[in-house]
This record gives C-alpha cells, structure tokens and sequence, in this order.
C-alpha cells in the first residue's frame, strides 16, 4: 500500500491538500497549528478570515458602504496625512506601488471607523477630541478626530499594504486590515505595559540577544550602537516593506499560528545571528544598517524553525 506521502506528486500538493482539509473543518485552532508552518498563497486568504471571524456578510458590505459615503461627504484634514502617508511609503515601494489606489480607499475608510475606537477603547490612549465648527454651544459640541480615534503615521499604510495581495474585493481587504490590526498592530505603535506591546516586544529582544549572542551583544556596546536601534524599524512595522511580500505573508501566518507578536523580536535575532559575522567586520550603526538592508534573501519559516529550536 503506498504511503500518504506518495499519494501527492509533490510537497507543495502534499501541504496545500492538508490545508483544504484544514480549511473544510474551520476550526480556529486547527488552522493556526497549521499555519505555524506557513500557508500555502492559494489558500491563505480563507484561513485568516477563518482565524480572525473576518468573513465578509451583508451587513460588513453595507457598512464599509457607508464608510464609504462618509468619505465622499466629509473632508478631514487628516486625509492629507494618510495620502502623503500612501505616497511617501507604498507609491514609492515595488512590491506595493500598483495598489495605490486601493490602498487610499481603504485608509480613508479606515479613519471613519467608529467602530475601531469603540474596540480599542482603553487601549490606545485617550483620543483626540474637537470642538466641531458652529456647535460650539450645543451638547453636541465636541467629537472625537478622527471617528476612528487613530491618528496616522509615517508607514502606517504600511500594516495594510500586504493584504493587497491576497484580495481583489476592497471589503475583505478592509474588514481583515482592521481585525489584524485591531488583534495585534495597534500595540506596535502605543506605549503600554502589555506583554505584546512594543515596549516588551523590544525588551525581548535585547534580552535574547544578549542572552543568545552574547559576542554580538558586547559588539554593539563596544561600537557605541543601541542593539535595539538596529532592528526597531522592523518590529514596529511588522517587517511590512522590509521583508518581500511572499516570506512577510509567511512570516504574518506565523503571528496568526502562534497567535503572538513575540514573533518578530524572535525573527529579527534570527536575522542578527544570520548576518553576524558581516556585523563583526562594522563599526558605525550606518554601516550595520548597510548590512542589514537588505533582507529578499531572507527565507522566514526556517530562520523562525530555527529560532524555536534554541534552548
């Protein structure tokens, strides 16, 4: 009798199978086990809206409709941000300049989104409140800017960029932008004590890295360069636009798998013990920059295999 393996002409047929059976259960935790190992690009999509309850209903297309509308009707100042913002990051990038359009689309709705504020509420900080022109004496006076309650940043497109290649309808691309970004990114960008908030992901990492290269640890003090310094950029982008789409994807599905942005931390000393030796050769953070620009070499699951593996 052959083997299960023998059944599928190769690995590749072998993984995406598994995972259509994986899929057909739609159990959460099933799906992020399996995609601890990375996903397939035919099947992700559906896995993370499975994941993340980010299927898209009636209700959801009426909504984002709405948010919609509310964009044709009321211009923010804010919208200057986030198009300067879209064309500063994603316009300027390769890999993601062709989804410009879209990506307006759904950064404009996204800043309408009442519903993000109400979600984050008690996360984010208190948001900014403004006296609405010519109410200044009624009850209704004051609101809060943006709907959302998130003020934009330089790369903030940033976290929603690589969701453009994995839908065409601009619906589910938003509706699972704002579950990722509700579950895991707003904590890469605000100061809180939460075990996955920047402030811990990055103390994890220095505390890995002098723990798990301590050659490289003592290199930095020795060259003056803050460990974190050399990775920061990384992490609190999530590696969008750092890393190619293709292994940032995988990289995501590992987040999602494990269900934690203790990835990254742990993904970016992979890299530093990768690329060690050319770090030794530097003095100067420009030139430890130099050798970590680039990353299209960087293959994500097994670096992150090998990661795990360490005592």
């Amino acid at each position: 009798m052959p083997s299960q393996v023998n059944d599928f002409p190769t690995l590749e047929a072998e993984r995406i199978g598994l995972g259509e059976r994986v899929a057909a259960l739609g159990y959460a935790p099933v799906i992020q086990e399996y995609l601890k190992r990375g996903s397939p690009q035919c099947l992700r999509a559906k896995l993370w809206a499975q994941v993340l309850g980010a299927e898209v209903s009636a209700q959801q297309i009426s909504y984002f409709n709405q948010l919609k509308r509310s964009v044709l009707e009321v211009d923010l100042m804010i919208d200057k941000l986030i198009f300067k913002d879209v064309q500063l990051t994603a316009s300027n990038d390769d890999q993601y300049f062709v989804f410009e359009d879209l990506l307006y689309q759904v950064m404009l709705c996204f800043s309408r989104d009442c519903e993000v504020m109400q979600q984050l509420r008690g996360s984010t900080g208190t948001p900014l409140t403004v006296a609405i022109k010519g109410r200044q004496t009624s009850a209704d006076s004051v609101t809060v800017f943006p709907p959302s309650g998130i003020i934009p940043f330089h790369g903030f497109t940033m976290y929603a960029t690589p969701f453009c290649y994995l839908y065409d309808d601009p619906v589910q691309l938003y509706f699972m932008f704002r579950a990722f970004y509700l579950r895991y990114w707003h904590r890469l960008h605000y100061i809180s004590t939460h075990p996955q908030g920047i402030v811990s992901l990055c103390l994890l990492y220095e505390r890995l890295l002098e723990s798990n290269e301590p050659l490289l640890w003592i290199h930095f003090r020795n060259i003056n360069v803050n460990p974190i310094r050399v990775v920061f950029k990384w992490i609190i982008r999530a590696f969008s636009g750092h890393l190619p789409p293709e292994q940032l994807l995988l990289l995501w599905d590992s987040i999602l798998g494990y269900d934690c942005l203790e990835i990254l931390p742990l993904l970016s000393l992979a890299i530093l013990s990768f690329r060690k030796e050319n770090i030794f050769q530097v003095n100067t953070l420009q030139n430890v920059d130099a050798v970590l620009a680039d990353l299209s070499t960087i293959s994500v699951i097994p670096l992150l295999q090998l990661a795990l593996m360490k005592p």
